[in-house]
Parts: structure tokens; sequence; C-alpha cells
């Protein structure tokens, strides 16, 4: 990668933050599984659903790992606009993306609506995974209604979403 003033550290939060200080994942790892516990727990007890902390044991492992993967997956299209400069994209439309969608990405989203564009696709990318795999997979077998697997599963996106996304990088670098 080219130097133009931009630093590999400051590109996403928390991934590039957890790869520099490794240690914080001994507070985002629990803190991520309590989070998905209160929230599959208080949506179940809503629900009024019976033997709820039996089921809240049967699911809880599943979904805070199917959490992680459909982060994960938006990560993954945050850091593709790590391609994105000149040489990737041919001369001028490379330069736009750079400029417009990358440069916003890697300091603050809200620069650029472009920016603010790709960052909440990927932060809707991660919810559409969330959903799918909680849907799918981890409620598969957890002795829910059909309705109920739905509102938990879309429970867990409205409060585990990736929304830290959009926080401006430049707050914690500059």
């Amino acid at each position: 990668m080219r130097d133009r003033g931009v630093k590999l550290y400051n590109v996403i939060f928390p991934i590039w933050l957890l790869w520099l200080f490794p240690g914080t994942w001994f507070v985002v790892l629990p803190a991520c599984f309590l989070i998905d516990l209160l929230v599959v727990t208080l949506t179940l007890r809503y629900l009024k659903v019976k033997e709820a902390g039996e089921k809240v044991k049967t699911v809880i492992l599943k979904v805070w790992l199917c959490g992680f993967a459909a982060d994960f997956i938006g990560t993954v299209g945050m850091l593709s606009t790590l391609f994105m400069d000149g040489g990737s994209f041919g001369g001028g439309v490379g330069n736009w993306l750079r400029r417009n969608v990358a440069a916003a990405i890697e300091r603050n989203p809200f620069d650029s609506i472009f920016g603010l564009l790709w960052v909440a696709g990927c932060v809707a990318l991660a919810a559409f995974f969330i959903y799918l795999f909680n849907y799918s997979f981890c409620l598969s077998k957890a002795g829910l209604e059909e309705g109920e697997k739905k509102k938990l599963a879309l429970s867990l996106v409205v409060f585990t979403a990736p929304y830290l996304f959009f926080l401006p990088t430049e707050w914690l670098f500059y």
C-alpha cells in the first residue's frame, strides 16, 4: 500500500483495536457474551416462553459464536476498502473511491455520504447474517415456535448489530 498519509492502524474499530491491543479480547469476548445473554433472556421473558432458562442454556453459545461470524462478514466488507486505490480500480474511479469511501471509513464515515452508505451497508450485511444464522442454525433446535424464533432472531439483530462500525476512528487515534 502506498503511503498516502493514512496509517493502517486507523482503519476499523474494533477489529484493528483487538489486533493492536490483544488484551482487549479479555474485555470484548465476555462483554459480547453478556449482551447476547441479556438479549436472549429478556426477549424470551418478554415473549413469555416456558422454560426460558433452559432454552437460553441451549442456544447462548451458538448465538454468541454466530454473532462473531456475522460481524466478521460485515468487517470483511469494511476491510475491502483497503483495496480502493487508483491502481486497483484504474485511475479516476479508484481515486474517487479512495477519496469518497475508503478515506471516510478509515477516519469518520460521517465525512462522506458514500462512506456512510458503505458503513450502513456493512452493518446491514452483518445484521442479515445475524438473523440468518440465529433463525436457521442457533434457534433451530431450541424448542421455540416459529414466531418466537423469528422474534428472537430479530431482537438479536436490533440489539447486537455492529453499530460500532459507525464510530469515527479519528476519535480514538487523532
